[in-house]
């Protein structure tokens, strides 16, 4: 079960569908629609969301509601509502809902306060016959009739239905048509009436008695962000792509910084052996050289000696 869109009613208009058919439809308009607030089952004792609409003077909102407002870092609103959710619909708080939230073609639930018709008589308020027109009826032709039983019970029950106030009532209208949204411009066009005055507060939300298109985004239409169409919380949607990014990041980080490590290890393992090689060769090369140098001196020390005898000799 998804949350629910608080519009403003802003009058009815004409569209043309693209066949040429005329449908009249009732113009709505999000005015920064924002979750204020979660009710979870563990905390609160039922899951639901509360969205707020509207910009309100600070001056004219409670302390109590201002520290509200700033606990969820959300600038006070005019309007106030809560829609029962499931678990798996949970919005975060701050979170800016769209038109998107519905889908051209989806039926919906619209709750509002009806226009007040001031203070009315049983005829037009409940549509009450009224008594005759003529023959012995005098100066009573649209009065109520009688209200109550004789001595027992002796009173006139509650909710009889007797003039008074006619409309300003919460009125539910169900399973209304969307025929178009603009994300964009915060519209939505829903065929036929919807109760409540121009400038009024509706409540919009899937109906009950019609079946939620497939293409509806879940859990709702967010601004400046992919709509999920899986099941599971927004938070455990964050955490699950914070890990899928975290773990993408060391992948692309971990050859990069142990490709050039592979790399040069053979080098620093060949060049050691390089070394010993070289080392290897002048040992060896060493000796052959150095043989005929002393085999040299040798000789022309021998040759020194002699020629020393020979000398001390004459």
């Amino acid at each position: 079960m998804r949350t629910g869109l608080i519009a403003q009613k802003l009058g009815m208009s004409a569209h043309f569908a693209e066949n040429g058919q005329h449908i009249p439809v009732t113009v709505l308009k999000l005015d920064n629609c924002q979750v204020v607030a979660q009710r979870t089952q563990k905390k609160d004792g039922y899951t639901a969301v509360q969205l707020g609409v509207g910009e309100a003077k600070v001056k004219n909102v409670s302390k109590p509601m201002r520290g509200h407002f700033a606990k969820s870092k959300v600038e006070p609103k005019s309007h106030v509502v809560e829609f029962r959710v499931s678990d798996d619909a949970l919005i975060d708080v701050g979170t800016e809902l769209t038109a998107d939230h519905f889908v051209a073609g989806q039926y919906v639930d619209a709750v509002g306060t009806s226009q007040g018709k001031g203070f009315a008589g049983g005829m037009k308020r409940h549509g009450f016959a009224g008594l005759r027109a003529s023959h012995g009826v005098s100066v009573s032709h649209r009065a109520l009739g009688s209200t109550g039983q004789c001595q027992d019970p002796g009173k006139v029950f509650k909710g009889k239905k007797m003039a008074g106030q006619m409309g300003n009532a919460q009125v539910t209208t169900q399973s209304l048509e969307i025929v178009s949204t603009d994300a964009d411009r915060g519209i939505i066009l829903v065929k036929g009436s919807v109760p409540g005055s121009k400038g009024g507060y509706v409540l919009l939300s899937d109906a009950l008695k019609k079946q939620l298109p497939e293409d509806a985004p879940m859990p709702a239409g967010i601004r400046g962000g992919a709509v999920s169409t899986e099941e599971g919380t927004p938070q455990e949607e964050a955490a699950l792509e914070e890990v899928v990014e975290e773990v993408a990041e060391v992948q692309e980080e971990t050859p990069a910084e142990e490709a050039p490590a592979e790399e040069e290890t053979p080098q620093e393992e060949a060049a050691p052996e390089e070394v010993v090689e070289e080392v290897a060769e002048v040992q060896e090369e060493t000796p052959a050289e150095e043989a005929p140098a002393e085999e040299e001196t040798l000789a022309e020390e021998n040759t020194d000696a002699s020629d020393d005898d020979a000398e001390s000799k004459d």
